[in-house]
């Protein structure tokens, strides 16, 4: 049996067993009898009735007897009916009827259940909704199964709605069985009382331990059960402040326990609570009611053997000096492996001992409690009751969620003043006012809205006032008024009545929302069933002889680490820090991968990915590198470094693992998403042998995969399975014997590297290095960081072709929180995007119109709507996202940038989502009102869904969607123009002087006055082919009537010239500083002298960036320069430039026909930066840097790229980001490889390898083959220092570090 079999095993095992202890029944016994019909009328009791004949032992459904059924003297919500079965039952449903023959019949109602007629128990369907629908007429029955069994003697029904042109009429039946129970009393007095049972040895030793047991109590603390075994290791289940933890214990010291675990809430309610605590080995799942939670044990317990279990308190013992709180309270259905525990003990077996005073039943004490559900409840009661002799004295306790609210209001007798006791800010606080001024203000206690119970106490005698909080746990505040502190009349807790049925009380505060008990006025306690039957006090919206406090909290239904806080009548989820967002936390800020960042406008950059979404995987950072025509997603571990091996004689082998910078489960999801993957290896030798031969042992290998990773006898560049290396896949090894270099087994150094790209042996885990013992062995060894790049969810696209046609996939579950994304273009002005239906339940998005997209769902609670309008159409063929989300606190809606729109759930409605039919994706289940263009990127729940694949298969729907431009292309940049692709898209960066995935970096480089660049517009040879023609003839393309001239520059140089443009015809524009600082530009576009014209900007040589755009056309000339106002300018010439020759930046070397003025300037060349150069179509500088092999530039001097553009260079702190050359690894000496080289300076390393290389090639032929493999990797590393950053050939040979290769200033976005 395999361990998922014994697994489902294990839990059918133990819902059976659930189900036995709780209900007493065995096998798959019915539970649906009638349950009223044949009580006596005595079982009836109900607030009040009409007449004799509506008396509520009527009450029994399609019965005629009397009037026909119940119906009380006054119809409205405080009248209930209620129903004693004579013993504890298992009850399963309810039905209900109209009284016979009338108009008067329920539409809504409340269940309520007890064990002894009092502190009665809201039923609540989903642990929210607490109403039940009722009936329509008088004579159908409607009938609800509870989801959970109710075990109770008592049922009382509450009436809340019932027919508007009726009265309150009802006949009942409900259905179950009986319930079979063991019960025992412990008083947790000064002793303790308690169970203990002693295991025998035989039974110690099994492989799985099931505790059973229900529990209730008044105590929020005890020591529900302790297990002890061997070693002083013990586990515990213990109360504290309601809340049940699971505990353990060490060694036999008095030290604090560790908690594993702590589940449910408000256990201390006098109610019922199930638990069952299970050990498999070393972890152990415990229940409270309906949830569970697995805990991890630590190792000590994998051979733990229980030797004693005890029940309500801790037995001191040898082997134990642990003392708790003892358990005070009731225990039922006791169950050890189901072993009757309480069985054994009434039978006095003698493995069960009975300790302190135990007791074989439930002696439950009787705490009438009031809830005040707000907002118009009070409670109002005479004064003479709390007021003694020359004092005052008033008590009770409280539990509440919320921070603010009135406790306590009466006024002062002659004084005219008014005392207030209230929460505020979870702080108790008392108030005496009269005339509007504060005669005293006493404040107490903190943290008061915790949901506990809460002592409070306030006592005025001899002129003396306090004000006591939670007795000696809490605080006191104490005052001496010059005034008696009595009552005048009445007192009113929680509240005031409506201002127009009372002037006596006043609140300025907010109602109090809670609970209330014990309340004591001079020392006696209020009878509040008196006050239900109206015989004491006055009332309003109160709910007696219950507490309803509702823990939302417990569990927390904040997700994704959320922190849950709430008030009386809703929760807050605190989503700081969790990188999610949403009323509970569900949706991720982030992205879910690098793909979708580069198309949000971003650069690269260290980014947050999800790869799930909303799915339980935490976002991981990762540097994605966007420089490339794909977009790279780099994961990091912790040595990618070129690293040698030391030979130890002792060690055969070297053992590697690399340990990456995110989670097992993130790597594995990323890889996944990826379209492709790669790891570069790499194995540096001499006299080290690697893979041997296919057909002889490996002497070194690697793990890959998931998990620790699989076995793999392949390296780099080599296909899985193989025991080859790159070099034996391409036939080209040292050896042809061999199918790796270094299984040459040479005293030379040599290397077998490639690149991993099967995603199934991805990542690279282990690496185990064989052969590094003998004399003369040597070794390196180098794993790059994993690299993926696509996005196959982020373009998985169809398209609708028709209204008729939709894809369908199986249901979606998104019970408590649902979450759906995608992308859609359409040029349709209607249409259903999904729709998924329930048997009432559905949910919807749609195109309701041009302009507004409608989220519409419903959960049981009737359908709600959210929309959203677009100021602009939505159905002009461009791409537009959708985010809809539905928890149980609200729904919203996001349409691209626009604010999203909300819809609240209602409070205690119906939460779960229930669907059952086929998800329709582009239509409907009718295949009417069908959408018809494209949905791209599918998302529920964190979830792609693959449209490609199933429109591969679905008539009238294509896979895939082209035109991406239309919504793209305003990503490409400075004239970048957008190119389509099958999957997105790409900007042509050719026609613009910037470069980048948008065509956004600048093209920046460093001049010195030595530099020069100049670009050829036309060749002189072809004069010297067409002589006899006319210099005009052969230049007609290059007059021009207009240029377009841009670029930036810094420079403290005074006077400079930034450009020359010279002609065959002596013609030219030059473009300088003048010794003024001011920007100058001289055209000389016939025989005449040259124009001048200066620009008005001065302090151009201030070493800042400064950006110029001259436009001329014909003999109009205007001048922007930076933010200044532009400046208008016109020539005398006829504005023909003709037959242009040359463009040069910095120094002018052919200066003969240039002015004496403009040749001294032209001399002295240009220091400083310039930046994005364009004249017309045409971007020099771009050519030079990026593409001097391929371009008419002829560079002379250094040139370096540089970020001296940026406009971040102009801090003076900013470090220069100088892209020399790429970070490489290579030989030196006879070949050695470089050693942990990842950080060193890379021009240095270029010029050692340029000049090795040289001597290499000059002096040893016999290595020319080596080299000449290794041509690609040096060949961008030339004199002039240029990285070929655009071209597709550029190498990622050996790069260290991927995260520095980007040409873009690396940045760390914190979404």
């Amino acid at each position: 049996m395999d361990l998922g079999t014994k697994r489902i095993a294990g839990i059918i095992a133990q819902v059976a067993l659930l189900l036995s202890s709780s209900s007493g029944t065995t096998g798959e016994e019915v539970c649906d009898s009638p349950l009223v019909s044949n009580l006596p009328p005595s079982s009836f009791r109900s607030s009040s009735q009409l007449s004799s004949s509506h008396a509520p032992g009527f009450a029994k459904l399609n019965r005629r007897d009397g009037a026909g059924g119940w119906s009380p003297f006054t119809s409205d919500r405080y009248q209930w009916l209620e129903v004693d079965l004579g013993e504890r039952t298992k009850i399963t449903a309810v039905a209900t009827q109209g009284r016979y023959g009338s108009s008067d019949w329920l539409t809504s109602y409340l269940l309520m259940f007890s064990d002894t007629g009092h502190n009665w128990k809201q039923y609540r369907q989903e642990d929210s909704v607490g109403s039940f629908p009722g009936n329509t007429n008088a004579d159908s029955v409607v009938q609800h199964k509870l989801q959970e069994p109710a075990i109770a003697r008592f049922l009382r029904l509450i009436p809340l709605d019932w027919n508007p042109s009726g009265r309150i009429g009802l006949r009942l039946e409900t259905y179950g069985c009986s319930y079979t129970y063991n019960a025992v009393s412990l008083d947790g007095g000064g002793g303790g009382s308690s169970l203990a049972y002693r295991l025998s040895p035989e039974l110690r030793r099994t492989s799985r331990e099931v505790v059973c047991l229900k529990f209730k109590t008044l105590s929020y603390s005890g020591t529900l059960m302790h297990a002890e075994g061997r070693d002083g290791l013990s586990l515990s289940l213990e109360l504290e402040r309601g809340k049940l933890l699971l505990l353990l214990r060490a060694g036999t010291s008095s030290s604090e326990p560790q908690t594993l675990a702590s589940l449910g809430s408000l256990l201390d309610d006098q109610h019922w609570h199930h638990v069952v605590t299970e050990r498999r080995g070393s972890h152990v799942n415990l229940t409270v009611d309906t949830h569970t939670k697995r805990v991890q044990l630590p190792a000590e317990f994998n051979h733990w053997d229980m030797e004693q279990l005890t029940f309500g308190a801790v037995q001191r013992s040898q082997k134990s000096t642990v003392a708790k709180r003892n358990f005070h309270g009731c225990l039922e259905n006791l169950l050890y492996n189901e072993l009757n525990l309480i069985d054994l003990a009434k039978n006095n077996d003698h493995q069960v001992t009975a300790m302190g005073n135990v007791t074989f039943s439930c002696a439950e004490p009787v705490a009438v409690a009031v809830t005040f559900p707000g907002p118009r409840s009070f409670l109002q009661l005479p004064g003479l009751m709390a007021t003694s002799l020359g004092g005052l004295s008033v008590a009770f306790q409280f539990r509440t969620w919320n921070k603010a609210g009135l406790l306590l209001t009466f006024d002062l007798p002659q004084q005219g003043g008014v005392v207030w006791l209230y929460l505020s800010e979870a702080r108790l606080r008392l108030q005496i006012h009269k005339a509007g001024r504060a005669l005293l203000e006493l404040s107490a206690g903190s943290a008061l809205n915790d949901g506990q119970w809460h002592v409070l106490e306030m006592h005025s005698r001899s002129s003396r006032l306090t004000v006591t909080v939670d007795k000696e746990e809490g605080g006191s505040a104490h005052a001496s008024p010059s005034f008696p502190v009595t009552i005048e009349s009445h007192l009113f807790f929680g509240g005031c009545p409506a201002e127009d049925e009372s002037q006596e009380c006043r609140n300025p505060f907010n109602v109090f929302q809670g609970c209330m008990r014990l309340l004591t006025l001079d020392g006696h306690v209020v009878d509040l069933i008196t006050v239900q039957q109206k015989e004491l006090g006055h009332y309003s919206n109160l709910q007696i002889d219950m507490c309803g406090i509702i823990d939302r909290c417990s569990p927390s239904r904040c997700e994704h680490g959320g922190l849950c806080s709430q008030s009386w009548t809703s929760f807050h989820c605190n989503c700081t820090d969790s990188g999610y967002s949403g009323a509970t936390c569900h949706s991720s800020v982030y992205e879910q991968s690098c793909e979708a960042y580069k198309h949000g406008g971003n650069t690269s950059g260290h980014f947050y990915i999800d790869v799930d979404g909303s799915g339980p995987i935490k976002p991981q950072r990762v540097y994605c590198n966007m420089t490339e025509e794909n977009t790279w997603m780099v994961l990091q571990h912790n040595n990618t470094e070129l690293t040698r091996v030391r030979p130890f004689p002792s060690v055969n082998q070297h053992l590697v693992h690399f340990d990456y910078s995110t989670k097992e489960e993130q790597l594995v999801a990323a890889i996944s998403q990826s379209e492709h993957c790669e790891q570069e290896l790499s194995y540096h030798c001499r006299k080290s042998r690697l893979l041997n031969t296919p057909e002889g042992s490996p002497f070194t290998w690697w793990l890959g995969g998931p998990g620790s990773g699989q076995l793999q006898l392949y390296w780099g560049g080599a296909q899985p399975g193989s025991q080859q290396c790159a070099c034996g896949l391409q036939g080209d090894c040292v050896d042809p014997q061999h199918y790796c270099n270094c299984d040459a087994d040479r005293l030379e150094w040599t290397e077998d590297s490639g690149l991993l790209i099967h995603k199934d042996s991805l990542p690279l885990r282990s690496l185990v290095l064989g052969d590094i013992r003998r004399p003369g062995s040597e070794a390196a060894y180098r794993v790059g960081p994993l690299r993926c790049h696509g996005d196959k969810n982020f373009w998985n696209a169809a398209f609708f072709d028709r209204e008729t046609s939709y894809l369908h996939f199986p249901t979606f579950h998104g019970e408590l929180s649902a979450d759906i994304s995608f992308l859609f273009k359409t040029t349709a002005s209607s249409g259903v995007f999904l729709e998924n239906l329930g048997i009432k339940d559905f949910i919807r998005i749609e195109l309701s119109s041009s302009t507004q997209v409608v989220f519409s769902f419903d959960v049981g609670n009737g359908p709600l709507e959210v929309r959203v309008e677009s100021s602009v159409p939505l159905n002009g063929n461009r791409w537009h996202r959708v985010r809809a989300e539905r928890n149980i606190k609200e729904a919203s809606l996001r349409l691209d940038d626009l604010p999203a729109a909300t819809q609240e759930a209602p409070a205690d409605g119906h939460f779960h989502l229930q669907l059952n039919s086929q998800l329709f994706i582009g239509g409907t289940a009718s295949r009417q009102k069908g959408f018809r263009g494209c949905i791209r990127s599918l998302q529920l729940n964190g979830i792609t869904l693959d449209l490609e694949e199933r429109a591969k298969i679905t008539p009238g729907v294509q896979p895939g969607c082209p035109g991406h431009c239309s919504s793209y292309g305003s990503l490409c940049q400075n004239q970048g123009r957008c190119v389509e692709r099958s999957s997105g898209f790409h900007c042509d960066c050719g026609l613009a002087a910037y470069t980048g995935v948008f065509c956004q970096t600048e093209v920046s480089a460093s001049f010195r006055s030595g530099t020069s660049v100049s670009y050829t517009f036309k060749e002189p040879y072809e004069l010297i082919r067409n002589s006899s023609a006319r210099p005009s003839s052969i230049h007609t393309d290059m007059t021009l009537r207009g240029e377009n001239v841009s670029l930036s520059f810094r420079t403290n140089q005074s006077p400079a010239l930034l450009l020359y443009v010279s002609s065959y015809y002596r013609e030219h524009l030059a473009l300088l500083i003048n010794k003024y600082d001011k920007l100058e530009v001289r055209y000389k576009l016939d025989s005449r002298e040259a124009e001048v014209l200066r620009s008005k900007v001065r302090s151009l040589a201030n070493g800042q960036l400064h950006s110029v755009s001259i436009r001329r056309v014909t003999d109009s000339v205007s001048v922007q320069i930076d933010q200044n106002p532009r400046e208008d300018f016109n020539l005398t010439s006829d504005g023909e430039f003709n037959a242009i020759k040359s463009l040069v930046l910095g120094r002018v070397h052919e200066s003969d026909e240039l002015d004496p003025d403009l040749a001294r300037l032209a001399s002295l060349g240009f220091t400083g930066c310039l930046s994005v150069v364009h004249f017309n179509s045409i971007s020099p500088l771009k050519a030079a840097l990026l593409h001097p092999d391929t371009s008419p530039v002829v560079i002379t001097g250094p040139l370096v790229q540089s970020n001296c553009g940026s406009s971040a260079s102009a801090n003076p702190y900013a470090a220069e980001n100088t892209h020399h050359l790429s970070d490489q690894s290579g030989s030196v000496g006879s070949g050695q490889p470089l050693v942990n080289a990842i950080r060193t300076d890379s021009a240095l390393i270029g010029g050692v390898i340029a000049v090795v290389i040289f001597v290499i090639v000059t002096g040893l032929a016999i290595t020319a083959r080596f080299l000449y493999r290794r041509k690609d990797t040096y060949q961008s590393q030339d004199v002039k220092g240029v990285k070929q950053e655009d071209s597709p050939d550029f190498p990622f040979n050996n790069q260290t570090d991927s995260e520095h290769v980007s040409s873009e200033n690396p940045r760390e976005y914190f979404i």
